[in-house]
């Protein structure tokens, strides 16, 4: 990966099979070269297909990856790109019910909050803390967690390994 150089993973966690050779050229034209991902059955939802594709490329891959996807009925994708040199990391997430999430992700995987969310979260919800609750897990995107995690759990099987160097 050169210096300023981004990577990230692809999850798609159900495609219709039909759609699958679609993702794969929609991915490839956001990386910038053909990408082949290995699909296996996906046990949560018969008849659909799920894959984990590793990617590198240029910082703002991952939007450009997550946005090739979006719009395509019956799909749930997860599209991350690690914070690089003098960008933040990012996460997306898709589900058919609910659209596209996008949040920001600092080094540590966490997902970050801006301060001008916070503020409008707490103007909102003014005095009620449950309106306050369900203001921040909004600005979680805990709606796209809750309906992406059993998808999740079924990829214990995934091929893509994370492969870190040791500096010790």
């Amino acid at each position: 990966m050169a210096a300023n150089g981004a990577r990230g993973v692809v999850y798609v966690h159900s495609a219709p099979r039909a759609l699958c050779p679609h993702i794969e050229w929609a991915a490839g034209r956001a990386v910038g070269r053909a990408v082949n991902f290995d699909w296996i059955e996906q046990p949560v939802l018969r008849g659909t297909q799920r894959a984990d594709f590793y990617w590198e490329g240029e910082p703002g891959t991952g939007a450009a990856i997550a946005s090739a996807l979006r719009g395509w009925e019956h799909l749930r994708y997860e599209v991350t790109e690690e914070p690089s040199e003098g960008t933040d990391g990012g996460r997306w997430m898709h589900t058919p019910d609910l659209g596209v999430f996008y949040a920001q992700v600092d080094s540590a995987g966490n997902t970050v909050i801006p301060e001008d969310r916070i503020r409008s979260a707490m103007e909102s919800a003014g005095t009620n803390a449950l309106e306050l609750h369900r203001e921040l897990r909004l600005a979680l995107g805990q709606a796209w967690d809750d309906e992406l995690e059993p998808f999740r759990y079924a990829s214990d099987m995934s091929p893509v390994v994370w492969l870190h160097r040791s500096f010790g």
